[in-house]
């Protein structure tokens, strides 16, 4: 939950000249509709900042700001890729990797 500011300690992006400080991510399930899910956060207020596209790793993406200014990322792989196809599409080389 992201939520608005409720006390002393909280600020939102609002309050901080639209400046983040947090990254939040949210992986979608595999097969659901990222597209779908863009449109309806659209519809429910969000500004969409970077349209649905399939990355080189293999997850379709989309980034979103919420009226409190929070920068939302959503995700959903589409294609499973190795390290090395990652590194070929990147152009870097991949070090350590946590589902190996």
């Amino acid at each position: 939950m992201i939520g608005n500011e409720w006390s002393d300690d909280h600020r939102s992006p609002a309050n901080l000249g639209g400046k983040n400080t947090q990254t939040v991510h949210v992986q979608l399930g595999r097969g659901e509709d990222i597209d779908a899910h863009c449109e309806k956060a659209r519809a429910a207020g969000a500004a969409v900042i970077a349209e649905p596209a399939t990355q080189f790793y293999g997850d379709r993406t989309y980034r979103a700001k919420d009226p409190e200014g929070h920068i939302w990322t959503f995700g959903v792989t589409v294609e499973d890729k190795s390290a090395d196809e990652w590194d070929a599409e990147g152009g870097f080389t991949t070090k350590t990797r946590l589902d190996d």
